[in-house]
């Protein structure tokens, strides 16, 4: 199966290497007249400036997203999640548990399994209904303000969810859905505006360091998240987060464009490079090319990679607190800290993995399709190898986080493999690519939870493992999917011509 990675034709090979830049840029055989790379800078340019605050907006999608899992925790009744009559625990409390904080105000709920799984699902309800609209529209007239406006209104929800909650669980579940639409239009925009910014040479780097703030962001959300509730209340986890995203709104609007040409700080010199090197890549016409576009093998190798990736990630994302404190039996205040390792090698990973990428592309060791291929066989394969290993550590905490760590960490690899492959494949549409295999990838987030807590009734060790078990076998699956009909090269229909020999 790895072979198909490696068995482009010769064609592809050439056709993958040729509008990287190395020494200049490549015009019909010629070297075009722009500074070569080495000198155009790295540090304090526009396109780096851009990854590290798109970095910082994704630590706040992240944020957002998941402070729910760590505070549902504190907002439901002890045991609840239990029935009668099986209210003993798989495994004995952890010595190092301290118990509740004393003095909280925050008002405590009788939501059961099934209600708990609906509310930690429902953000993707909204999530899912944004991602193709969000996309074309920053194709057609940029991602700046569409990310940056999804962005603020997701934190005035965020702001406005303990009222939400005291009001009813229906009204938490609405608000959930529409912090789902707000931030359903951050990663299209986001792989908009790269289509843009992004030399080819340089698209594992920048795009794994902004996307990279999804994991930094669940690093610090998660372990913050239980102090606060440990500490002060459950409501001041919101109310924190909400804040940090209305503070991130301002300094995107003032720094970032969502072009080169129109952004003030750029050098002449880092403008045109930019442009020089994707003057190749980018279709000459405004008309999305629907059908050929949706017929192309390439894209649903990226959809169904999408998609069983997410199913593992969301799994473990919303439900791995509450296997921290009903298998494990480990609290509140060691419950963040413990369920954010997974995440923490994950970002180290996927910084890391970035440059490699690029090294092994730029000088020609592996093709892009190559490269895109090996990081999702090690980033979704072994993942699934790890988690079922969790799933049979019993109550031994400490194997069980050290493999739930490194599963999640291997994870990291995918960001070079199909995460960022719209771009390599079609950048004018990177956008709406990515709406439509997100919008796929989307509903293991709307039924995961869902299927996670209908299966752990009883939190037994077995029924958790029934949850790793299906996760490995998603992911497996896409791997090899994506490895047989994935591609490196940017299509034919992407450039305007529609006899594409790659589909």
């Amino acid at each position: 199966m790895f072979s198909a990675a490696a068995t482009d034709s010769e064609a592809e090979e050439q056709s993958d290497r040729s509008p990287l830049l190395q020494d200049g840029a490549i015009n019909d055989g010629n070297v075009a007249s722009f500074p070569k790379k080495a000198q155009v800078p790295v540090c304090c340019s526009a396109r780096y400036n851009l990854a590290l605050l798109a970095c910082f907006g994704f630590f706040v999608v992240y944020a957002l997203r998941v402070n729910l899992s760590v505070a549902l925790v504190e907002m439901v009744q002890a045991n609840i999640s239990i029935p009668i009559g099986n209210s003993t625990y798989a495994c004995p409390e952890h010595p190092s548990s301290s118990g509740r904080a004393h003095n909280k105000t925050g008002k405590l709920h009788n939501w059961d399994a099934d209600t708990q799984g609906w509310i930690l699902g429902a953000f993707f309800y909204g999530y899912i209904v944004t991602q193709v609209p969000g996309g074309y529209l920053a194709s057609r007239y940029g991602g700046k303000w569409l990310l940056g406006g999804g962005i603020l209104l997701t934190a005035i929800f965020t702001l406005l969810t303990p009222i939400a909650a005291d009001l009813g669980v229906g009204y938490l579940i609405a608000v959930r859905v529409l912090e789902g639409l707000g931030e359903g239009v951050s990663f299209p925009a986001m792989h908009a505006m790269w289509s843009s910014w992004a030399p080819p040479l340089e698209r594992s780097k920048l795009l794994t360091i902004s996307y990279a703030g999804s994991q930094l962001g669940t690093v610090v959300t998660l372990p913050l998240s239980g102090l606060i509730c440990f500490h002060l209340d459950w409501t001041y986890v919101f109310y924190i987060f909400g804040s940090v995203g209305l503070l991130w709104f301002i300094l995107w609007s003032w720094i970032t464009s969502n072009t080169p040409e129109t952004n003030k700080a750029i050098s002449e010199e880092e403008k045109e490079y930019i442009s020089a090197s994707l003057k190749k890549q980018l279709s000459l016409t405004k008309t999305v090319p629907w059908g050929p576009m949706l017929k192309s093998m390439p894209l649903w190798a990226i959809v169904v990679a999408h998609f069983s990736y997410n199913w593992t990630f969301y799994t473990l994302l919303t439900l791995l607190p509450t296997y921290m404190k009903d298998i494990l039996r480990i609290h509140i205040q060691e419950n963040g800290f413990l369920s954010a390792l997974p995440y923490l090698g994950c970002w180290l990973v996927m910084i890391s993995v970035g440059q490699i990428a690029d090294y092994l592309r730029e000088n020609q060791v592996f093709s892009t399709a190559t490269v895109r291929k090996m990081c999702t066989l090690i980033g979704m394969i072994g993942p699934a190898v790890f988690l079922l290993a969790a799933g049979y550590t019993g109550c031994d905490y400490t194997l069980a986080v050290v493999f739930l760590t490194i599963s999640s960490s291997l994870g990291g690899f995918s960001m070079s493999g199909f995460n960022i492959n719209h771009v390599d494949i079609a950048p004018s549409y990177a956008g709406i690519l990515l709406g439509i295999t997100n919008s796929f990838a989307t509903i293991p987030g709307m039924v995961g939870p869902v299927i996670g807590k209908s299966l752990t009734h009883y939190n037994t060790i077995e029924e958790w493992q029934t949850v790793f078990y299906i996760s490995a076998a998603i992911n497996v699956f896409g791997a090899l999917f994506f490895t047989i009909f994935g591609k490196g090269v940017v299509q034919d229909w992407a450039l305007g011509t529609h006899h594409s020999h790659t589909n």
